[in-house]
């Protein structure tokens, strides 16, 4: 009994020293832990000195950041560096794009597309002459918005012309993109973009953001041809097929090319046997005639018959006699989604197509008088008003299109932290917020910064060049201090995907959020 009595004390004796020596390695692991993710900045001075070491690390040496972080709540600066200097903003643009037309257009502001003809039918539905499509760059007729279904977003306009008792038209079903003055393209575009999706032509009469979906599958036998197919489907845009199947396990390897000012893809490369179906994105010169390619398809289903061809003006092959709407009867019309929700389309997707449109909407009403230049050029002329309304200096902005596509755009981050400040206490304050992507939640932010707390709170716009990244809108601290930021960093090349430009401005954004002290105290 005693022995007995014994161990047990042994083991009684044993406990507290096991207990203190698993205490101290777990300690040790949490001080490891800690010691490689430092604890949230708890004051305004850790803040900053935080932020200084992230951007002074030596894989930014021949970089270039430009930072400035402004409390909503006071108006004070927490950070800024180079905030003065010009940068590429990239897609940033379209911060201030969006501001000017919700500011001059208003939320509720639609953009209207008409069908006029010179006289009304007659009794029987007969429409004597041409039937004129005349588009103001709504951006919101595609497939994307209606069920992937294209007829279905042309069915408000088909309805609308046989409401006005039109059954058949005896003249030519005409696209006029009239409306808009000026090349296709934006100013400073790159020739290599023009065949992708982010450099899709600008029209005022614009379908199906004014691209296609490319699909390819292996044909049936090693050697064979690929299988191609358009959707929607449609013969405006032709089809060179040079692809090759190859087999199982072979490497898939396209390439699509449309030669400038030409409707034909040419799809080159291979596909091995069994892959599954590819599919792209591919762009079109002139959609406002695929515009009323399918919109005289549409009609046809509705029994409505066309007997001429279909044909498009604009102003560099304009009509013989200018249009005059003043002397023209509006058979009907179709208006587009609310600016405001305009403005989420294109803040979400980073839509570089709407923001042009937008932009040449807004130059095209400016310069209805026939002011010299383009809409493009006048769009730009009305944001430089807008500007200096909204307090930002003229020289920190420099600006030749909206959407950001081109690489001469310039911005400070000082005017783009004032352009977020001045939005904040607009009438469309919310509108414009709203838009914004949020951080692992939707938006071209979705797969960026997924965890708390940044996920679910932060609502910024992005922006990416090839040596330009970008990221401004607002953040709520830990202690709930409201921020707006700015972010820009040109010309940094990543060692790796891990410290990808995206990646490090994520860090440098994690860090306001997760800030614990407040400076507007």
């Amino acid at each position: 009994m005693r022995l007995q009595n014994s161990k047990f004390k042994t083991r009684r004796r044993l406990a507290p020293v096991f207990c203190i020596f698993h205490f101290a390695f777990f300690v040790g692991l949490a001080a490891v832990a800690l010691a490689q993710s430092p604890l949230p900045p708890a004051t305004l001075a850790e803040l900053q000195q935080r932020l200084t070491e992230h951007i002074a690390h030596p894989r930014f040496a021949a970089a270039t950041w430009g930072v400035k972080v402004v409390s909503l709540n006071s108006g004070k600066t927490i950070f800024a560096e180079n905030a003065g200097k010009l940068f590429s903003p990239a897609s940033n643009c379209k911060l201030y794009t969006m501001a000017l037309a919700l500011d001059q257009l208003g939320g509720d502001y639609r953009i209207k597309t008409s069908l006029y003809a010179a006289t009304k039918p007659d009794g029987r539905g007969v429409l004597k002459g041409d039937l004129i499509l005349y588009g103001r760059g709504d951006p919101t007729i595609n497939a994307r918005l209606n069920g992937g279904d294209i007829f279905s977003a042309l069915e408000p306009l088909v309805t609308a012309l046989t409401n006005a008792g039109v059954r058949r038209i005896t003249g030519d079903l005409v696209g006029d993109e009239t409306f808009f003055r000026g090349p296709p393209y934006g100013a400073g575009w790159a020739w290599d973009d023009l065949n992708y999706y982010y450099g899709a032509e600008i029209s005022a009469l614009t379908i199906n953001d004014n691209t296609l979906q490319l699909s390819v599958t292996p044909g049936s036998t090693i050697g064979a041809p690929g299988r191609l197919a358009l959707a929607p489907g449609t013969s405006y845009v032709g089809l060179s097929n040079r692809t090759q199947t190859v087999a199982v396990g072979g490497k898939r390897d396209l390439n699509f090319h449309r030669p400038l000012g030409q409707n034909i893809i040419y799809v080159t490369g291979q596909m091995p046997l069994g892959d599954t179906n590819y599919t792209d994105t591919v762009t079109m010169a002139n959609p406002a005639g695929l515009f009323v390619t399918f919109f005289k398809e549409a009609l046809a289903r509705h029994g409505v018959k066309v007997d001429g061809k279909t044909r498009t003006v604009n102003r560099f092959n304009p009509p013989v006699k200018p249009l005059d709407v003043s002397r023209m009867v509006e058979l009907g019309s179709v208006n587009s989604l609310p600016m405001r929700d305009l403005v989420r389309e294109v803040q979400k997707a980073s839509q570089n197509l709407y923001t042009d449109l937008v932009l040449a909407h807004i130059g095209a009403r400016a310069a209805a008088t026939e002011a010299p230049g383009t809409s493009e050029d006048a769009g730009i002329r009305e944001l430089e008003k807008f500007l200096t309304k909204a307090g930002v200096p003229a020289t920190e902005v420099f600006f030749e299109e909206g959407a950001g596509l081109s690489r001469n755009n310039l911005a400070t981050p000082n005017a783009t932290s004032a352009l977020l400040q001045f939005m904040s206490r607009q009438a469309e304050a919310d509108a414009y917020l709203n838009a914004l992507p949020i951080a692992g939640v939707d938006g071209s932010l979705r797969e960026r910064m997924k965890d708390p707390p940044a996920a679910g709170n932060v609502r910024a716009k992005g922006g990416t060049l090839r040596w330009a990244n970008s990221l401004s809108g607002h953040v709520t601290t830990a202690a709930g201090e409201r921020l707006i930021f700015c972010v820009m960093l040109n010309r940094y090349a990543a060692p790796d995907p891990e410290h990808s430009g995206r990646a490090e401005i994520d860090r440098l954004v994690l860090l306001l959020a997760e800030f614990l002290g407040r400076t507007d105290e």
